[in-house]
Formats: structure tokens, C-alpha cells, sequence
């Protein structure tokens, strides 16, 4: 027997269509096994679940096998559409609209119920799709970092995978090359292609029919980053994702190809004996093993923390800080204090005035790092901070270790020296009493809106990225 309402819904359909094809009415069938029509009514709308026996009945009385009956597809394309629309109506999703169930009537065209299920397909289409609140997005990325926290954000699996595919390219030191990531691509069956009408909202795309992964020109300002681009592109596939069905999931395939492009062009190996060698010397830099590996000062300092505590024994932290104080990425397990809002989340919060990642915008010689020793709450750090422009501003990176590590780095001769007590308000939030004492209701400021205050968060399984911009693109390159 049925139970389930979407199963009952299908068993009264299927009455009601064969009632019809025996040309009676609700009334004389149900004279025939004993019913009055309003119950048989509220059997045929999956409203009342008919006991064994009246099945039975109703099974003789129609002149079909009882298994007919109970067979879970619908009798006929109309029965489908009005089963999909009443499922559909059931669905919570629909419910916490609050809007009104449609009643299907026997007269309702076919033409109406196909509108009212395409109206719910999309509704389902929509909900499916990764898209999050802020709050959610948010949320997911605390969870992740907390994660990556917890192994000292290193990725064991993936380091192997990429010391392998960096072998197989025939890489032996050095930085990798372009040449070896396209030998690379192609062991994956790939081609690497540089075109210039990439869609606005990609960085790369990558055809699963034609085998091909597309890039900017190589020729742009930059273009080290290409590298990087089609690692992430391989990683994808190397690593099995599926379409993500989360933001959640979202940022953890986009975490998972961020760390196996950069063990690509950090490898392991290289890597670890590079680090460990300098450490011997206690000339640590990120300067010296972004420089060693050609890479970005960022991609440097992010690299180090997924090597520092496994391979040298040394908790850290790292920081980028825009030019107004705001925390765009962090990571810590050094015990650093890093400001949170009431969600646990990091980003957006604004760092002490007092550490490294903002008092560098201050000094005018910004060839070089800049070394501060910094006293906190939570103890003694040592930093080392480099500043960069990139097109939304000035900003910051930072790697910093407690004060018993700062030995093994090159920078730790440095009398700079700072004191910071945040949390605590008075330390750079709170003005100066006599400051506000005089000024307090005296001013105005006109506030500069920040552009990300009134932006959605991107939607769509990829965020951000527009479907019909990328199909139309692989369409006009399909052709050989």
C-alpha cells in the first residue's frame, strides 16, 4: 500500500483515469464498492489513504489488475503535469512563500498547468543554485579557515599530487616554467589556448568536449599569473570536482586548486629544502622564496604557511590588510589575536593600528619588508610586512611568528617596536578624552560608501559568472 502522499497522489490519478474510460461518475462507482462519491473524491486527489480491501474493489469494479493501480507512473501526460504541480506545491520551498495552493480542476487547460510547473522548475532551478546570503557566505568561510587551522593548513594529499604532476612535466629546479605547465595540461589531455574575448566574468574556461582550457594573452601585464590560472583550471580535473552544490563547497574546490597551484609552483620538495636551509641559517625571508620560485610576495607568504608548521616545526600567522586597515584574508595558529566580529568571521574587521599591517603604509621606503616587534595581550610578535597597489588600492601582506621564532628569520635585528592592546577600545578605536571632549558633536564627516556595502553576492553554481556569456564562447571557439 501507499503511504507516501506524493504515492497517493498518483494512485487517485490513476482511479480517476480509468474511471473515466469506463465512463462513470464518481457516484456510481462508488455505489458499486461501497463508498460515497465525497470519499472517493478525497481518494482520487491523494487526500485519504484507501484501505486494502476497497482497493481491491475498485480494481474489479474498473476491471484492471490492482498492481495497475498501484503502479507509481502517471496514467497519461496530463496526470504527469498535475501530479509534478501538486509535488511541487508540497514542497516547503513553495510553502515559505505563503502563497495559496492552485486546485486542479478537471477543466484547467494543459496549457496552464505547463506554465504553473515551469514557474516552480525555475523556482527549484534558482534554490539549487549556490547562491548565499552574506551572512552565509561568511559563515562557510569561518568554517573553513577554523578547518584549515586545525591541520595547520596543510593539505598532505594534494602537496603529493603536485609533486608528481610536477615531475612527470620534467621540471627539475627552479621556477616552473610555462612551457612545463603546458606539458603539464597536455598529460592531462588539455591543450592550453590564449585568446583575447575571454567572457568578463571568468578568469579561465575550460571546454570538457574540446579538451581545451582558455586563457587571457599571454602577452598581458602580469602574465606570471598564468601559470597559476591553468594549474587551478588542471586542478579541477586532477582533483574530481563536481559542480558544487554550496557556496560552502564552492570555496572549498576553490581553496583545494588555490593550494595545488601554488605546490605546483612551489613544489614540495624545492620547497621544504629551501625553507629549511634558510632556516639552518637563520635567513629566513618571503622575499628570498618568492624570489628562488618567481612568484608573487603574496603567493610566497601563503605558501610558507602551509609549510612552516609541518616542516619546520613553527606556528605563524599571516595577514593582508587594505590601505584603510581591513582584513581581507588571515590565518593564525600562533595564538595572534585576530579581531572577529560576532559571527567568528575575519574579513572586513579592521587590524590594530599598532601591528606591522598598518603602521608599514606609514614608512616611506617600501622597496623592502618592513620588521616590527610587536607586544600584544596575547604575548610578543615578530613581522615582517611588504606593501603593494593593486586597481581597489593600496594594501598589505604580513607573516609574522611569536617572539621565540623570530630568530630563524632574516629582519629580527629590528628595533622597531610596538604596543598593542586590542581588543581593548582605548588602544586605537577609542579617541584621546580631550580630543573628543572638544570635538565631540563639532563634526561632520562625510562618509566615502564603500562600493562592496550595496553589491549582491554572486550568484549561480559558479558565482558570479554568467552562463549564457561562457556557452556563447565556446560556441564561437568549438570550431576547429
Amino acid at each position: 500500500m501507499p503511504t507516501r502522499a506524493s504515492d497517493l497522489v498518483t494512485l487517485g490519478l490513476r482511479i480517476r483515469h480509468y474511471r473515466g474510460e469506463r465512463g462513470l461518475t464518481l457516484d456510481q462507482l462508488g455505489e458499486q464498492v461501497g463508498l460515497a462519491g465525497s470519499q472517493l473524491s478525497l481518494i482520487e486527489n491523494g487526500r485519504r489513504e484507501p484501505k486494502l480491501s476497497i482497493l481491491q474493489d475498485v480494481a474489479t469494479v474498473l476491471g484492471v489488475p490492482i498492481a495497475d493501480l498501484l503502479n507509481g507512473e502517471a496514467p497519461n501526460r496530463r496526470a504527469a503535469l498535475e501530479i509534478e504541480l501538486t509535488r511541487a506545491q508540497k514542497n516547503p520551498l513553495y510553502g515559505a512563500l505563503g502563497l495559496p495552493e492552485v486546485k486542479v480542476t478537471k477543466g484547467m487547460p494543459v496549457a496552464a498547468l505547463e506554465s504553473l510547473i515551469g514557474l516552480h522548475r525555475e523556482l527549484a532551478r534558482r534554490a539549487s543554485e549556490a547562491i548565499a546570503t552574506p551572512e552565509e557566505a561568511r559563515r562557510a568561510n569561518t568554517e573553513l579557515r577554523e578547518l584549515m587551522r586545525e591541520q595547520n593548513n596543510y593539505m598532505p594529499d594534494i602537496e603529493q599530487l603536485a609533486e608528481d604532476r610536477v615531475r612527470a612535466s620534467g621540471h627539475v629546479s627552479g621556477a616552473l616554467t610555462h612551457r612545463e605547465v603546458s606539458v603539464m595540461a597536455e598529460q592531462l589531455g588539455f591543450s592550453l589556448i590564449y585568446v583575447n574575448d575571454l567572457p568578463n566574468s571568468t578568469r579561465s574556461v575550460t571546454d570538457l568536449v574540446n579538451h581545451r582550457i582558455y586563457l587571457p594573452p599571454a602577452s598581458i601585464p602580469g602574465g606570471h599569473g598564468l601559470r597559476s590560472m591553468a594549474l587551478q583550471a588542471m586542478g579541477h580535473r586532477l582533483l574530481g570536482h563536481e559542480r558544487p552544490a554550496s557556496y560552502a563547497e564552492f570555496l572549498w574546490q576553490r581553496l583545494q586548486i588555490n593550494y595545488f597551484a601554488a605546490a605546483c609552483l612551489m613544489p614540495p620538495a624545492a620547497s621544504v629544502a629551501f625553507l629549511a636551509r634558510a632556516k639552518r641559517e637563520r635567513e629566513l625571508s618571503v622575499e628570498d622564496f618568492r624570489d628562488a620560485f618567481g612568484v608573487t610576495h603574496e603567493a610566497a607568504a601563503l605558501r610558507l604557511t602551509n609549510l612552516a608548521t609541518s616542516h619546520l616545526d613553527m606556528p605563524l600567522h599571516f595577514l593582508r590588510v587594505t590601505g584603510d586597515g581591513a582584513l581581507q584574508k588571515g590565518y593564525e595558529n600562533d595564538g595572534l589575536p585576530l579581531p572577529v566580529d560576532v559571527t567568528g568571521s575575519i574579513e572586513g574587521q579592521f587590524v590594530c593600528k599598532q601591528w606591522s599591517a598598518r603602521s608599514a603604509f606609514t614608512h616611506t621606503n617600501r622597496t623592502t619588508e618592513f620588521y616590527q616587534y610587536t607586544d600584544t595581550p596575547a604575548g610578543t610578535f615578530w613581522s615582517a610586512t611588504q606593501t603593494g597597489a593593486a586597481d581597489g588600492g593600496e594594501f598589505s601582506i604580513s607573516v609574522g611568528v611569536p617572539f621565540v621564532h623570530a630568530k630563524w628569520f632574516r629582519g629580527r635585528e629590528t628595533v622597531q617596536r610596538a604596543v598593542s592592546r586590542c581588543p581593548d577600545e582605548s588602544c586605537c578605536r577609542r579617541p584621546a578624552s580631550d580630543l573628543a571632549a572638544h570635538w565631540a558633536g563639532h563634526a561632520w564627516p562625510s562618509a566615502r560608501l564603500h562600493a562592496h556595502v550595496l553589491s549582491p553576492l554572486p550568484s549561480g553554481t559558479f558565482p558570479g559568472v554568467d552562463d549564457t556569456e561562457v556557452y556563447e564562447f565556446l560556441e564561437a571557439h568549438a570550431a576547429p
